[in-house]
């Protein structure tokens, strides 16, 4: 009540005294942006790479010929680009409606190159037997 009096009187307001600041929970330590993920799963993929390439080199070491030889040089190619894409890409932490749009397309090509291929095969067996000249 004096201190309506005051004012009202035209007298000077009293100071008034503020409570201490409430203290403020620190901030929370910022975390990098992204996935962090152990050193050691790097170096497991490093190293799996690296044996991938060297049984990619040994197969022309070894001489393998023909179809083995690109099985295999296929074969190793996709296994180190499937490792790429799952651990340096993040694919293997994504979602799957995510990795399936991601490689149904390549996939896909896959697919329609290897009936392209059969279709070649048959046009060339085809030509062979009708266009050669009869001895």
């Amino acid at each position: 009540m004096d201190m309506e009096m005051e004012l009202t009187s035209g007298g000077a307001a009293p100071a008034v005294e503020h409570a201490p600041p409430a203290k403020t929970p620190a901030p929370a330590p910022v975390a990098a942006h992204g996935q962090q993920h152990p050193i050691k799963l790097y170096l497991v993929v490093w190293t799996a790479l690296f044996v991938l390439s060297t049984c990619s080199y040994l197969v022309d070491y070894f001489d393998f010929h023909g179809y083995l030889r690109w099985f295999l040089i296929v074969l190793f190619m996709l296994m180190k680009a499937g490792l790429i894409v799952a651990i340096f890409m993040h694919m293997a932490w994504e979602r799957l409606a995510l990795v399936i749009a991601i490689l149904l397309p390549p996939m896909a090509v896959l697919v329609l190159m290897a009936m392209m291929a059969v279709e070649a095969d048959y046009t060339n067996l085809s030509r062979l037997i009708f266009f050669v000249a009869a001895p």
